[in-house]
């Protein structure tokens, strides 16, 4: 096989698990279709926009070759899991809190909607505080290695390409659940919906801080 062969090979290898890691359903994906049909397509983008920028920012990390000194720096990695499950936990009770609130409460609550820079901080937030996705991004980083060790061309095709993937899956799940079928939907389940969502932070947070990394 030669090289470019190689190349192109492994950089797929590395597109497609980037893309079920993010087609997957998973927090990141459960809070974009809550805040499209409670917000609406603008504040959905803008939080998926977050969620991208914070993978990117990890995959910048990795293609660098900082993450493995992170990881080797034990007390980071603690600090990064202990603070990313707190968060979770809160996502956890904000959802939990919203689920059992009233007819009325709820009305007032989706009016009331947030600004974009909460939003978009928000989705930031949400991965930045998953240490978890450091070893995913050395675990991507090391599938797009040609067989030499990975190259500055490599490095660039794989974060573009993996923000195109993000931006296609995060931003068709925003527009997809911000329809006026889908918030409608949304208004009349919305506290299984909410509920659902207490229960998946409140598992990610506990399992995020009894886990091994």
């Amino acid at each position: 096989m030669t090289a470019n062969a190689s190349f192109s090979t492994n950089l797929l290898l590395a597109y497609a698990a980037y893309f079920v890691g993010t087609a997957s359903p998973g927090p990141s994906n459960l809070a974009i279709i809550s805040i499209a049909a409670s917000h609406g397509r603008k504040a959905a983008l803008t939080f998926a926009l977050g969620v991208i920028s914070g993978s990117m920012f990890w995959a910048t990390v990795a293609t660098l070759g900082v993450s493995a000194a992170l990881i080797a720096y034990s007390q980071f990695i603690i600090a990064v899991k202990i603070f990313g499950g707190l968060y979770l936990l809160w996502l956890a009770f904000k959802s939990g809190r919203n689920a059992l609130a009233t007819a009325a409460a709820s009305v007032v609550a989706v009016e009331r909607t947030p600004t974009l820079t909460s939003v978009y901080s928000r989705g930031v937030m949400l991965h930045l505080t998953n240490p978890k996705a450091i070893l995913v991004w050395v675990s991507i980083v090391a599938l797009s290695s040609n067989g030499t060790g990975p190259t500055q061309p490599t490095h660039s095709a794989l974060v573009m390409g993996c923000a195109a993937i993000g931006c296609l899956v995060f931003g068709s799940y925003a527009v997809l659940f911000s329809t006026d079928s889908a918030r409608r939907m949304y208004v009349r389940t919305r506290r299984a919906l909410e509920g659902c969502l207490a229960v998946v932070f409140g598992i990610a947070g506990i399992r995020l801080l009894a886990s091994r990394l």
